[in-house]
């Protein structure tokens, strides 16, 4: 019975610290001839999440496009498509968001935050202040 206590313990123990991190990659856009991006606006990302991320481009100075989700991107030197999630735990936040920069269909740069199975108090941020972390790393 001891060994068995001691295994789920040691179990809760680790299922509690894997559950409790949040992940953030950013593989950043560099060596860009031009600074304009086309963003495909997706309508079903609510909230501030499209007009932080412009305008914290502008104030990396970028030429800033906005398309639909059918315009032709053609003519644009860099696409950058987004998506995002909210939660609810005690309070709305953003869960989920990834950023995907292509150059004429070749993947540029991404950058990803994930708290999904986050179950600690570090998943409860600043929507705003992440997307503008996550824009500022990756158009460096």
């Amino acid at each position: 019975m001891k060994k068995f206590l001691s295994f789920l313990t040691f179990g809760i123990v680790v299922l509690s610290l894997s559950g409790c991190s949040t992940k953030q990659i950013i593989t950043p856009v560099t060596d860009v001839e031009e600074k304009e991006v086309c963003i495909t606006e997706n309508k079903l990302v609510k909230g501030s999440f499209l007009q932080v991320f412009v305008d914290t481009l502008k104030e990396k100075e970028y030429q800033v496009t906005l398309k639909q989700a059918y315009d032709d991107v053609g003519d644009c030197y860099l696409v950058a498509n987004y998506t995002a999630n909210w939660s609810w735990d005690l309070a709305v936040y953003m869960i989920y968001a990834n950023i995907k920069v292509f150059e004429k269909g070749t993947l540029k740069g991404e950058a990803v935050y994930d708290a999904r199975g986050n179950i600690g108090f570090g998943k409860f941020i600043n929507g705003d202040d992440k997307v503008r972390e996550l824009v500022r790393e990756l158009f460096k």
